[in-house]
């Protein structure tokens, strides 16, 4: 009997438990805490989980039976990979399936920000009129930039492409020719935030990109410009972004991930009205949520029955 815990964040679950066969005995549900986790995993052999699941070093040393850990979506910085190799812990993911809807979400999220619609929403539920709308400002036309040029950068240069806009790109680790095929220039990042009318935030966290946007990044960006975000909060430095909104030096931001979520109900962002917010949901549409979870339970079973899987699913195999 294969004994496998499921985030609940992973939805709809009866799509990944069709999968599993009769020898699966599946418990849906998993606490999001750390200290909890310690203990609650140590009973399974197989977890499904999701980013908000922190797989820390101190969780995996104590799941003492798990050999097996499948993570829906591309992002894999809420596990320690060392951690997980150390423990003889097999990690796999579905990277590529999520991107075009990433990328969708990263457009609605711009459209949203520069035509200030939380706004106007406000003002018709409070029956005012368009008198009182603050104007907002024209995609068409203007320079996009784009920072990290990986799945979902591809994506969203081209599709920005079509709105007659110049796209540059901002990624040390693609060549010239990537950013030439969304019809787009490579550039160096200071260069994109200081001509950019939107920079658009699509890198993974690493080290590296890790509080990548800070003061001194927007100090770069123009006053008119605005600042998009779908890659991880800490990718920003989010007292930073607070600072530059509230004092004008930046026209607005559009963030689906934040430093701390769920977003802290005192979070200065939500007093903004410059600042469009969504949880975290930029990759959560019926097309893309069925594609990643059929490709997890494919990897899991797969792996899990000592199968192969292809190698940029399985980013730790002991």
């Amino acid at each position: 009997m294969t004994r496998a815990i499921v985030d609940q964040d992973i939805t709809p679950t009866e799509r990944l438990l069709d999968h599993l066969d009769d020898s699966w005995e599946v418990t849906v549900g998993i606490d999001g805490d750390e200290e909890t986790l310690e203990t609650e995993l140590a009973d399974y052999d197989v977890a499904f989980v999701t980013s908000r699941i922190p797989l820390t070093k101190a969780v995996l040393d104590s799941a003492s039976d798990l050999s097996l850990i499948g993570k829906l979506g591309t992002g894999i910085d809420s596990i320690d990979l060392e951690a997980a190799r150390d423990n003889g812990i097999t990690v796999t993911h579905t990277p590529g399936h999520n991107a075009l809807s990433v990328a969708e979400h990263a457009l609605g999220l711009t459209l949203a920000t520069a035509r200030r619609l939380p706004v106007a929403g406000e003002i018709i539920a409070e029956g005012r009129w368009r008198d009182e709308y603050p104007l907002g400002t024209r995609l068409s036309g203007s320079t996009v930039g784009v920072v990290g040029f990986g799945n979902v950068g591809k994506r969203v240069g081209m599709l920005f492409s079509g709105f007659d806009v110049d796209v540059l790109v901002a990624d040390p680790y693609v060549p010239s020719i990537d950013a030439e095929l969304a019809h787009g220039e490579r550039t160096d990042l200071e260069t994109l935030l200081a001509e950019s009318d939107v920079v658009i935030l699509t890198p993974e966290l690493t080290d590296e990109t890790r509080g990548l946007i800070g003061e001194a990044e927007l100090d770069l960006m123009r006053s008119s410009a605005l600042l998009v975000n779908v890659s991880r909060g800490p990718v920003v430095e989010e007292a930073a972004l607070v600072d530059a909104l509230r004092n004008g030096d930046i026209a607005g931001a559009g963030l689906d991930v934040f430093e701390h979520e769920p977003v802290p109900a005192d979070s200065p962002l939500q007093d903004l009205d410059n600042a469009v917010l969504t949880p975290h949901i930029a990759a959560m549409t019926a097309e893309c949520r069925a594609g990643n979870i059929d490709q997890l339970a494919e990897n899991v079973t797969r792996l899990f029955a000592g199968e192969d899987v292809l190698d940029r699913y399985v980013p730790v195999d002991p």
